[in-house]
């Protein structure tokens, strides 16, 4: 029996700079995960990652990440989401450096 469908956002990577980036509801890209849409059914998040997919001068590795309401906008679930909103992990700049 196919699980329930539980709530998603659409990341990737910008194809330029290779920041992560993520799908808000007009379908412009943020680099701010609670901007991005929430997408609580099936239907949308596979017609979301297909124009993801189809703009790839514009980002890479799109995918759809689990995601759950918060105060702010949607949340990660998983670490890999939660660590992916930080930045590069590797020195300070972008996101660790304002933060």
């Amino acid at each position: 029996m196919p699980r329930p469908f539980s709530p998603k956002v659409l990341t990737a990577n910008a194809l330029l700079e290779g920041d992560v980036v993520y799908m808000t509801a007009d379908g412009a890209w943020t680099r701010h995960h609670a901007e991005a849409e929430l997408i609580e059914d099936q239907a949308t998040a596979e017609l979301r990652l297909l124009d993801a997919e189809a703009r790839g001068h514009e980002v890479v590795g799109a995918y759809l990440a689990d995601a759950t309401p918060g105060p702010r906008g949607p949340e990660p679930v998983h670490f890999r989401e939660a660590f992916r909103t930080r930045g590069p992990s590797n020195y300070h700049h972008g996101k660790q450096e304002r933060a």
